[in-house]
């Protein structure tokens, strides 16, 4: 089996898993009240992501993967892995907020505001990397930056109000349980 098609069968099945884990996390967290926030932007996170992830499939599963970009993508899969230990249930890939909440403070959160954003960012361009793509990274770079953008300013909104350092919901939606 070719190099690309095991870094790609990873990716796919590990992202297929934490879609499940934030979809239960996700009706967890609506039905103990939270608010979703940006849920305009989202449609453009998953096809950005899913466009991502097919078009390696279709351009680079025999290709070979570079051993030390591999290396670079595992100690991510680690910043990953720290990131969700840290959030727990609260982690998804929507913004849900519950009122009153206070702010995660530990693990990756100490030292950055956004190290999940940070580590998919870095994923979208390593994998390609890994498998001779980089004008495919940097244009994935690029959309992402975008959608970060934006992901970001909402984000900030949204724990703003959560914790009561800003009055207003920014557009959020409440979703019914």
């Amino acid at each position: 089996m070719a190099d690309g098609v095991m870094l790609l069968g990873f990716v796919t099945l590990q992202r297929l898993a934490e879609l499940a884990w934030a979809r239960h996390n996700t009706g967890r967290l609506l039905a103990a009240g939270g608010v979703e926030f940006g849920r305009s932007h989202y449609k453009f996170v998953v096809a950005v992501h899913a466009i991502w992830l097919g078009g390696l499939w279709l351009t680079a599963p025999l290709r070979p993967v570079d051993p030390l970009l591999l290396m670079l993508f595992a100690v991510l899969q680690l910043g990953r892995a720290w990131v969700f230990l840290t959030l727990g249930g609260r982690w998804t890939t929507r913004v849900i907020v519950i009122a009153g909440e206070r702010l995660v403070a530990r693990g990756p959160y100490r030292w950055l505001r956004h190290p999940n954003y940070l580590i998919v960012a870095a994923e979208l361009a390593v994998v390609p990397l890994a498998l001779g793509l980089a004008a495919y990274a940097a244009a994935f770079a690029v959309l992402n930056a975008a959608l970060l953008f934006e992901r970001i300013r909402v984000e900030t909104a949204a724990l703003g109000w959560a914790t009561g350092a800003s009055p207003r919901l920014g557009g959020a939606k409440t979703l019914a349980p």
